[in-house]
């Protein structure tokens, strides 16, 4: 069964994933810091996704709703759906769609530039989620 995106159970699966994967752990050894993924819509507010990355594993991860309040993380990316979509089925690559701004990232470029491998081992996990894109 198809796990609906952008969604709670969605960001939940990844944080399973993330934590199950001895790849990703070797990857992510050295990141630190949580993030939202920010998917924008012409005609509603934007979904925010936020999960909770240190050292390998995936402290916490949650579908922000209107009663919560948006915190402040170290990475802030942002993306229409069909751009999401496309890193998430493997028609856009994640690097290149932040070097180009169809992914927009708030947050330190520098970092993130300098744990690619952490960034692509990220990605390839989400894509393993079975997912049903909520358009």
């Amino acid at each position: 069964m198809a796990t609906p995106f952008p969604s709670d159970v969605w960001i939940k699966a990844l944080k399973d994933r993330l934590n199950n994967s001895a790849a990703y752990a070797e990857a992510a050894k050295n990141w630190e810091g949580d993030l939202y993924f920010q998917v924008d819509y012409a005609d509603r507010a934007p979904a925010l996704l936020y999960v909770d990355l240190w050292h390998g594993q995936c402290r916490d991860a949650y579908a922000v709703t209107g009663t919560e309040t948006a915190q402040k993380v170290a990475f802030r990316l942002i993306a229409t759906m069909e751009n999401f979509i496309k890193v998430l089925k493997s028609e856009l690559d994640p690097i290149q769609a932040m070097v180009t701004g169809k992914i927009r990232v708030q947050g330190n470029m520098v970092m993130m530039m300098k744990n690619i491998p952490a960034v692509l081992e990220f990605v390839r996990t989400a894509r393993q989620i079975e997912t049903e894109f909520l358009v």
